[in-house]
């Protein structure tokens, strides 16, 4: 099982990630010191890296955009995110998470 810490909430989940914007492709690292790491592709300008980010885990996690949102850490690398409509263990399964160890 993974070591991401994951906060169940009624509808969804909240766990903490380290974003590495500028990156030359978008992609979920592993876990590191307990979070998610993802490399965005986009700048860390004017809001792109999280329009990017929000977009990008919608997409893995098969949710609508509007499902996932950045609850903490706007303009920092480490944010807590949440993402209704999920349980902790499809979370897991969609980001291949579920058998990976930390980075």
């Amino acid at each position: 099982m993974s070591d991401l810490t994951i906060q169940k909430i009624d509808g969804g989940v909240i766990f903490t990630a380290k974003i590495v914007p500028g990156s030359s492709r978008t992609i979920v690292c592993g876990l590191l010191n307990k979070m998610l790491k993802v490399k965005i592709s986009a700048a860390p300008e004017m809001g792109k890296a999280n329009k990017r980010l929000l977009e990008f885990l919608a997409e893995q996690l098969g949710v609508k955009k509007n499902a996932v949102s950045i609850i903490s850490g706007q303009t920092r690398p480490i944010k807590q995110l949440q993402v209704l409509g999920i349980s902790e263990e499809t979370l897991l399964n969609k980001l291949n998470l579920n058998n990976r160890g930390e980075l």
